[in-house]
């Protein structure tokens, strides 16, 4: 018997030369206008018998700023924000902007009823319920079987 599980795409993995770089880019991004990727949100996948559900931790986002989309077997979420601050005094005027952004790819079993895929946004986490098809349900009664 196989457990069939969400799998990230493999185009999020880092790169050797953004691994290497990372120090550098922490350093350079200060509160002042900058350029931010969310590499990857943190995410928590749990089957039960009836559905997926899948929680990204990405605090500070509204509702709007998500993009949801399905194409075939793939389930990616994205997200995109900008900020900008001004601040104006008697001799300058300073501008800010802060530009925030992430894609996540997830590959879908085949049993999933993407009709009837749901998503909420609260408290800084992004929760998606994938239910699954009924058929698959049926697959997964489990039954007893006596020796005799």
């Amino acid at each position: 018997m196989s457990t069939r599980t969400l799998t990230r795409s493999s185009e999020m993995r880092p790169t050797l030369l953004e691994e290497f770089f990372r120090p550098w880019y922490d350093w350079m991004d200060t509160d002042g206008g900058s350029f931010r990727t969310l590499s990857s949100p943190a995410a928590n996948i749990i089957e039960n018998k009836d559905a997926y559900h899948v929680s990204l931790a990405v605090p500070g986002m509204k509702k709007e700023d998500f993009n949801i989309d399905i194409d075939g077997n793939i389930l990616t979420i994205s997200c995109e924000k900008e900020e900008k601050k001004e601040e104006k005094e008697a001799k300058f005027t300073r501008k800010e902007f802060n530009y925030t952004s992430f894609t996540r790819s997830f590959t879908l079993p085949d049993e999933i009823n993407k009709d009837k895929i749901d998503a909420h946004y609260e408290d800084g986490i992004l929760k998606l319920s994938l239910p699954k098809k009924e058929e698959a349900k049926k697959l997964l009664n489990s039954k007893h079987i006596a020796v005799k």
